[in-house]
């Protein structure tokens, strides 16, 4: 039985990407930051539920120091992490020349240097020796084409498109594999600002002319680890219903 962990888990596509590596028969680690009620109350139903070993963890994985520690904590109590998802993230919608240097550095502290912080954490910890494992990190279209008023946003999440392709590359030949999934416009509690007319409006500009839910995340996640998918590394996967093509 592997050990998954979530970063983010508490979250709108971090509880879908829980609930279906917990119903694949994973053991599944929640993270979160500030959401600890969340956090424990997802891991005690998804333990309940399915008879697996949970655990929810809480971190600032902008902090190294943070991370290092939740680790310990992974360490002590489930052994070792098989599969790791990058999915916590941030978002803001803001003008370039008004972003302050403490929001763009949150927003690459949090989506960028927090995905390096716990992949590189994991490597050494466990996947390097077991010469083994599955590194998933949830990027977003805008990291591919880019979104007007979210520079910073966008950046953080291009600079994670590059660290799955290289990665990929340096530690296949370890017996790990890297991808990503870079998700179109889902149903989350992000999309709650948006009113109506928007909503219809992205959903005009989809191909398939609707929104993704964090289901098509978790299922497309769920695949990207599994052994169907061992001979897929360093690609990075579009779920945004042709949204971006």
């Amino acid at each position: 039985m592997k050990n998954v962990l979530v970063t983010g888990g508490a979250g709108g596509i971090g509880t879908a990407i829980c609930v279906a590596f917990a119903q694949a028969g994973c053991n599944v680690i929640v993270h979160c930051n500030n959401n600890k009620d969340g956090a424990k109350n997802l891991a005690k139903i998804l333990g309940d539920s399915y008879n697996i070993t949970t655990l929810a963890v809480a971190a600032d994985i902008s902090n190294r120091n943070a991370v290092n520690g939740m680790y310990d904590i992974i360490d002590m109590t489930m052994g070792s992490v098989d599969i790791l998802v990058n999915n916590a993230g941030i978002a803001e919608q803001k003008l370039f020349t008004d972003i302050t240097q403490n929001e763009w550095e949150s927003m690459i502290g949090t989506n960028l240097t927090g995905v390096f912080n716990c992949t590189q954490e994991a490597l050494k910890r466990y996947m390097l020796k077991k010469h083994e494992g599955v590194i998933l990190n949830i990027s977003s279209m805008w990291g591919q084409v880019g979104a007007s008023c979210e520079v910073h946003y966008s950046a953080s999440k291009a600079g994670v498109i590059g660290l799955t392709k290289a990665l990929a590359k340096e530690v296949g030949l370890s017996g790990v594999r890297v991808n990503c999934i870079c998700p179109g416009v889902v149903m989350t509690d992000m999309m709650k600002s948006f009113d109506d007319d928007t909503i219809n409006e992205l959903k005009e500009e989809s191909p398939l002319n609707t929104l993704g839910t964090p289901k098509d995340i978790a299922n497309a996640a769920l695949f990207l680890c599994s052994d169907k998918a061992k001979f897929i590394t360093g690609q990075i996967l579009g779920v945004n219903g042709g949204f971006v093509i």
